[in-house]
């Protein structure tokens, strides 16, 4: 069972060879296929961005504004990569919300009440976090039950866990190193460098930036080589290099931009972390390609030899983990653990996931796909705010928004049935 197909922009036959068929969820552009279903939700994040630029004169672009951005949707983000190799499954979890309370109350406990030395207590919450979530896929996997019972079960839960550890008030200050760790920002270590009209900028963070574009550029260079050595389609080279040029650019302008500020925030390079691993799992390991496996079809997984009840537990252990880490970072972010945090978490992540092309079915999505869901959520929140809206039209925006992805997935399988 393969993973979502990728975006592939191929040219119009030539030299008399056979044209290649128009295939559903796809738009010629000039001789050119688009894969919509694949390209569609980057192309809606670059319009989004655009808009609330202009309606907000340019203060969402501005370099403190992007670092805000960053760092006050970080928790989501990390919950949505998550959220995506659940769903992918063909699972959910509604759960995570309260995992991000109780966890976030475990550390205050351990590091403020305790006395524990922050090191061990990170590791002992996280620790529990995978203990949360071998419990859940324990009932997910081995028991039968659908997690979406599971995990509402769970969620009632922990929320009752996390009020009866906090009680009705908040435990802090959290040691400076976990508060660095949500809301600072990586040290100028080879100071500042000119940018003529831009001002100063940090050389480190810059130099990281040019890391990553090369980073960028190798592993896509090395994808293509492969496609093409297996006699798949791949993108004109003219293309390929656009595409590069324009992930490049954008890259570069988001660097530029938080080096002016305070430098690269430490949960951006968290996620950074986070992205990179879990990406390669998802493509390039046996154990996430049967996580594609399951949910694009149970029963041929099944046939195949994947043993769907051990990769379904470890997913929901994962996710147990990754909620102790968003836990941790939202409590060290607001320097306190408090009864009410993460309410509706779970609605961000799995809206995150969705509008980042998950599937409904399950089977198809990326956790690219999902961290951009996640900032277009956040782009929608953050350029609302700053143009004035009141919060009931900013739900109204991001449910529309959610339906629409959602309506979009449904459209394109329909095509894609009716032209089998």
């Amino acid at each position: 069972m393969s993973s979502t197909t990728p975006a592939v922009v191929t040219a119009g036959a030539k030299g008399g060879g056979p044209e290649e068929p128009k295939r559903p969820g796809r738009v010629s552009l000039g001789g050119m296929s688009l894969n919509l279903r694949s390209s569609g939700i980057y192309i809606a994040f670059a319009l989004i961005v655009v808009l609330f630029s202009v309606l907000t004169d340019g203060a969402l672009l501005t370099p403190q504004n992007i670092s805000n951005i960053i760092v006050q949707n970080s928790y989501v983000l990390i919950l949505a990569i998550g959220m995506i190799l659940v769903i992918i499954a063909g699972h959910i979890d509604l759960s995570v919300g309260s995992v991000v309370a109780v966890t976030g109350g475990l550390a205050a406990v351990l590091m403020v009440n305790m006395g524990m030395p922050w090191p061990l207590a990170l590791l002992v919450t996280i620790a529990a976090g995978a203990l949360i979530g071998a419990w859940q896929g324990y009932w997910v996997a081995y028991f039968g039950i659908p997690a979406f019972i599971v995990t509402l079960a769970g969620m009632l839960l922990f929320r009752a866990l996390t009020l009866t550890v906090l009680g009705n008030q908040g435990i802090g200050p959290f040691p400076d190193q976990v508060r660095t760790l949500a809301n600072g920002f990586t040290s100028g270590y080879l100071g500042n460098v000119g940018l003529g009209p831009l001002g100063g900028a940090d050389l480190f963070s810059l130099l990281i930036g040019l890391v990553a574009i090369a980073g960028m550029v190798v592993a896509q260079w090395r994808t293509r080589a492969a496609r093409a050595g297996y006699g798949q389609s791949v993108e004109p080279f003219a293309v390929f290099v656009l595409k590069m040029a324009a992930g490049a650019a954008l890259i570069l302008f988001l660097v530029v931009q938080l080096a002016r500020f305070k430098n690269l925030p430490w949960v951006l390079v968290l996620l950074a972390v986070l992205v990179l691993g879990y990406s390669l799992l998802a493509n390039k390991t046996v154990f996430g390609r049967q996580i594609y496996a399951i949910g694009g079809n149970l029963h041929a997984a099944v046939m195949s030899g994947v043993k769907v009840k051990k990769v379904v537990f470890w997913i929901f252990v994962n996710m147990g983990v990754l909620s102790a880490i968003a836990g941790i970072i939202f409590a060290g972010r607001l320097n306190q653990a408090g009864p009410t945090a993460g309410n509706s978490f779970e609605l961000d992540a799995i809206a995150a996931a969705f509008i980042g092309g998950a599937a409904v079915q399950g089977g198809v999505g990326k956790v690219v796909g999902a961290i951009t869901g996640g900032l277009i959520m956040a782009v929608i929140n953050n350029g609302m705010s700053l143009i004035g809206s009141p919060s009931e039209r900013v739900m109204l925006v991001k449910g529309l928004v959610l339906l629409a992805a959602v309506a979009f997935d449904v459209w394109t399988k329909r095509r894609a049935g009716a032209a089998a």
